[in-house]
């Protein structure tokens, strides 16, 4: 058993999958390497379909015994891991930030807790869901949430314990097994999820890790016709090819993807603010989906607001993401180093000009770039970079803010800077966003929808939306007992 357990970060994590309660090895193995310094973090064990059909079984073997366990006790377990998350708080953060890049401070400040709040407030929800009954000539309308069954959940690379976690409490919430698969250059906190949800008790098979590297493992999944759910976040083409293997089975989808999003800056906004949100949106390496990648600026504004920018903005510390000083961390490989920096390329050699950046340095990390002289129809404008690339474009009044703002294929987020709550409403009622946020930005209520539309994604989780995604809804109609008036 030894040979499968690695080190990182002081921290022993178990390198094979997780399914049916044990540890299951691969013949073969992927290699984890941390975006810090590109150093061996050790050997995966890379699934195969095999696999991913045992775990399935396992979670379809589960589901009868978890889908059957009173509420009360799915919202004990539920707490059980988040108590369990919050003793292992800083292992998961210094593992974390090795496998992803990610800020430590960060990991230790906001995503831990955050994660263990994820299962905490799908326990209080599930203990809290109902529905009114309500009558039909006389009849009785009862609305329950029946569990689904076996549901596979895809996370992506730039928050892998935040959206898996996201993922799994509801899922798990509603009665459901799972099968996670995590993203294959950051396979680690996955595992010791397991570990903890192990530990705190919750019954064998009902969460299973499956770990794979390319397609192999999760077209399996995807296609397996014992799976009731599918959620998946990541890029639009990846979705599309697991929409494409769910079609045969019509499995039930729920797809948050890429953005490119807007921050529209309006003349009568506080300008500090302005910049220091749209400074923000170099967090974690811009490897935010949500990020407002897209400056649009009141041109009356444009001058002053691109100089408290560019202050702020040069004073950023890029570097190692486990010293507190930094506050941009590395790319988290070097083939999207290298797609960031292709995109950049290619934009400048358009006819953009960068403002700041527009270079790599070195091999894992990309200079906070800002280009200005760009086309709306430009490649840097209408795709997504995934990388620390802003856009600067100027409008000259409210309608052509909002139409540069729709102007894209996506449709995930949208942040607006300004002091007048008239401009306020009216503006983000125009906007195609599943998120709007009004001089602020990403501030997170799970009692609230969550998801993209056009391009950015395909259904809505958070609070009571996870439930109806997570569950069959059912609703059971009464006849009034003899002698009760119909009505």
């Amino acid at each position: 058993m030894r040979q499968h357990l690695i080190t990182v970060a002081g921290v022993e994590v178990d390198t094979r999958h997780h399914i049916g309660g044990a540890r299951v090895a691969s013949a073969e193995t992927f290699t984890d390497v941390s975006p810090i310094d590109g150093g061996v973090l050790g050997e995966i064990s890379r699934g195969t379909p095999a696999e991913a059909g045992a775990a399935v079984a396992a979670a379809k073997a589960a589901f009868p015994g978890w889908a059957a366990t009173p509420r009360a006790e799915r919202a004990r377990l539920l707490r059980a891991i988040a108590d369990g998350i919050d003793r292992r708080a800083e292992e998961l953060a210094v593992v974390e930030t090795a496998d992803n890049g990610a800020l430590l401070r960060s990991h230790r400040r906001g995503v831990m807790p955050r994660v263990a709040h994820n299962f905490r407030f799908f326990a209080d929800r599930l203990l809290a869901l109902d529905h009114e009954d309500f009558t039909t000539r006389g009849h009785t309308n009862h609305v329950t949430w029946d569990p689904a069954g076996p549901c596979v959940l895809i996370t992506p690379w730039n928050a892998p314990l935040m959206l898996a976690t996201w993922k799994v409490a509801p899922a798990l919430a509603a009665g459901n097994t799972v099968v996670l698969k995590p993203a294959e250059w950051t396979p680690l906190t996955a595992s010791l999820l397991a570990d903890i949800a192990a530990e705190a008790g919750l019954p064998a098979g009902v969460l299973n890790v499956v770990q794979g590297y390319g397609s192999e493992v999760g077209d399996a999944l995807t296609a397996h016709p014992d799976v009731r759910r599918i959620s998946f976040t990541g890029s639009v083409p990846t979705a599309r090819h697991i929409a494409a293997s769910a079609a045969a089975h019509l499995t039930p989808l729920s797809l948050e993807l890429g953005g490119k999003s807007p921050l529209l800056v309006f003349a009568d906004a506080d300008l500090d603010l302005a910049a220091d949100l749209a400074v923000e949106q170099y967090d974690n390496a811009g490897q935010v989906c949500l990020a407002a990648t897209r400056l649009l600026v009141e041109e009356s504004v444009a001058e002053e607001f691109t100089r408290r920018f560019l202050a702020r903005a040069s004073r950023l510390r890029q570097g190692d993401p486990r010293d507190e000083a930094t506050d941009i961390g590395p790319t988290i490989h070097p083939r999207q180093l290298e797609r960031v920096d292709g995109f950049v390329r290619r934009a400048l050699a358009d006819g953009a000009r960068a403002l700041i950046g527009g270079h790599r340095c070195g091999d894992r990390y990309y200079a906070p770039t800002l280009l200005t002289d760009v086309r709306q129809d430009s490649e840097i404008v209408q795709e997504e970079v995934f990388g620390p690339v802003l856009t600067l474009q100027t409008f000259g009044d409210e309608d052509e803010a909002v139409r540069l703002a729709n102007d894209t294929a996506y449709g995930l987020a949208a942040t607006v800077a300004t002091g007048d709550p008239d401009r306020a409403e009216r503006v983000t009622a125009r906007l195609v966003a599943g998120t709007v946020w009004v001089n602020c930005f990403f501030v997170r209520d799970l009692r609230a929808p969550f998801g993209g539309s056009r391009r950015s994604g395909i259904g809505r989780e958070g609070g009571t939306w996870s439930f109806d995604f997570y569950c069959d809804l059912k609703n059971t109609v009464t006849a009034p007992r003899e002698g009760q008036d119909h009505g």
